[in-house]
C-alpha cells in the first residue's frame, strides 16, 4: 500500500530539491538530513528517475547504511552496463567502417567519449544513434545483422531493442537490461507543437565511415539544451541533464557558445533559456552572464516570466501530478495554443500510435487502465481531479520494496 499522496508528493519534492544541492554543490561535509524512513525511500525513488544514483555514490556524503547500499549497488549495474555498452559500440563502428557509413553517437556516448564522465558515473537508458536520412535504411540493416530488431518508430527516431532479452522491472538501472538503440535522421523537438531542428549544427561537415564526434563541444552543447527544452515543456527534465550541461560548460569558449546563434539558423536559440536559467539555479555561475543576458531579449515574454521561478521539481517527475495543459506556455503564438489545445482534446494518429507504442513496451505502463482511457475522459480527469504520474508511481512502489531490490 502507497502512504497518502500528498505525503508522497511532499516528500519528492523535498528529497529533490536536497539531492540536487548535494550534487550540484558537492558539499565535502554536507549534514545528513534527518530524514524519516520513507523520505529516504523517497530519496532513492528521486535520484533513480533523475539517473544520479551513480553519481551520488561518489559526491554525496550522507551516512544512512540503506542509502548508500542502494548508491553503491545502483553504481555497479551502471559500470557493468556501461562495459556491454561499450563494446556494443565498437562493434557498430566496425560494422559502420565496412559498410562506408558514417553515424553520430549522441549525448551520454559522446559524453563518455570525450572524457567527462568515467565507466560507472553516467546511466544510459538506450543509445542514440544519427545517420543522414538517405543512410537511414543502410543504418537499419547494420542493426538488424547485430541482432536488433525494429520495435516502434515514434516521430523523432526509430527504437530497435535485441531480438533476445526482456526488460527487467525494479528500481533504477540494472546490469541485464537489454540495450535499446534509437536511430535518428533529424535532431529536433517540438515545443510544444512546432519542431525546432538542429540537425546541421549536430552532423560534420566531413563525416568519415564508422563513428563520428560532434563537430565541436558548442554542438554537443546545443543538442543537450534542446534536448532539455524538450523535457521541460514535457516536464520530464532529469537532474542528470542539467549535470551533463554543467560539466560540459567547464570546457565551453566563447565560439562554442556563439554555435548556439548559428548563423544559418532560421531562428534565435529561444529555447535554451529555461533549461541555462534552471542550471543557473542549482550549478551558480556554471554559465556566462552575456549568455544567458542574451538569451533574455529573445525569449518570449510569457515563458522568460515562468522560467525565472522554476523549480527542478516543478519541471520533472518529481512533480507527482499530471498537468492538463503542460507546456502550453511554450508556445509562441495564438495559434500555436490553439493546435495545443485541439492536440490534447484530440490527438493525431501519430499520437495515437506513439501512445499504444508506449503502453506495449514500458513495464511501468503494463496493465495500467488510465492510459487505455480515451483521451476525452483522461482530459476531463485531470481538469476536475488531481492524476498522479504513472512513472513516478512504478520508482515509489519500487523504492518501498528496498532494501531487498537494491541487491
Amino acid at each position: 500500500m502507497l502512504p497518502p499522496l500528498k505525503i508522497v508528493r511532499a516528500g519528492l519534492r523535498r528529497t529533490t530539491e536536497a539531492l540536487a544541492a548535494e550534487l550540484a554543490l558537492a558539499r565535502p561535509n554536507g549534514a545528513t538530513p534527518q530524514w524519516s524512513d520513507l523520505e529516504w525511500q523517497l530519496a532513492s525513488a528521486a535520484a533513480a528517475a533523475h539517473g544520479v544514483s551513480p553519481l551520488l555514490c561518489t559526491f554525496s556524503t550522507w551516512e544512512n547504511p540503506e542509502w548508500r547500499l542502494f548508491l553503491t549497488t545502483q553504481r555497479a549495474h551502471v559500470e557493468h552496463r556501461h562495459q556491454r555498452i561499450a563494446a556494443l559500440l565498437e562493434r557498430i563502428d566496425a560494422d559502420a567502417r565496412a559498410a562506408g557509413l558514417a553515424i553520430v553517437p549522441l549525448k551520454g556516448s559522446a559524453l563518455h567519449a570525450v572524457g567527462i564522465y568515467v565507466p560507472g558515473d553516467r546511466p544510459m537508458a538506450d543509445i542514440d544513434l544519427l545517420v543522414r536520412e538517405d543512410d537511414a535504411a543502410r543504418a537499419g540493416e547494420l542493426l538488424l545483422n547485430l541482432g536488433y530488431v525494429e520495435s516502434f518508430v515514434a516521430w523523432k527516431h526509430r527504437v530497435f531493442k535485441p531480438a533476445m532479452g526482456e526488460p527487467v522491472g525494479g528500481l533504477g538501472e540494472h546490469r541485464d537490461t537489454p540495450v535499446n538503440i534509437e536511430l535518428h535522421t533529424r535532431i529536433q523537438e517540438r515545443l510544444p507543437v512546432s519542431a525546432i531542428d538542429i540537425t546541421e549544427r549536430i552532423y560534420p561537415q566531413q563525416p568519415t565511415p564508422g563513428l563520428n564526434p560532434y563537430p565541436s563541444n558548442g554542438a554537443l552543447m546545443n543538442h543537450l539544451l534542446l534536448h532539455s527544452a524538450g523535457n521541460i515543456c514535457g516536464r520530464s527534465l532529469r537532474l542528470l541533464h542539467l549535470n551533463d550541461i554543467a560539466l560540459l560548460a567547464q570546457r565551453m569558449t566563447t565560439a562554442d557558445w556563439d554555435v548556439l546563434w548559428d548563423e544559418h539558423a532560421a531562428d534565435s536559440p529561444w529555447w535554451a533559456l529555461p533549461p541555462l536559467r534552471l542550471l543557473a539555479r542549482y550549478y551558480p555561475s556554471a554559465i556566462p552572464d552575456a549568455v544567458l543576458n542574451r538569451l533574455e531579449h529573445e525569449c518570449h515574454p510569457l515563458l522568460r516570466t515562468i522560467s525565472r521561478h522554476q523549480t527542478l521539481t516543478q519541471v520533472s517527475s518529481s512533480e507527482l501530478w499530471l498537468h492538463a495543459l503542460a507546456g502550453i506556455e511554450w508556445s509562441r503564438s495564438l495559434g500555436e495554443v490553439v493546435e495545443y489545445v485541439r492536440n490534447r482534446v484530440r490527438p493525431p494518429q501519430e499520437a495515437i500510435k506513439e501512445r499504444a507504442d508506449m503502453v506495449r513496451t514500458q513495464l511501468w505502463l503494463q496493465g495500467q487502465i488510465w492510459v487505455k482511457q480515451k483521451q476525452g475522459r483522461r482530459i476531463l480527469t485531470l481538469l476536475t481531479q488531481q492524476v498522479p504520474r504513472l512513472d513516478t508511481l512504478y520508482a515509489v512502489r519500487a523504492a518501498l520494496e528496498l532494501p531487498a531490490s537494491a541487491t
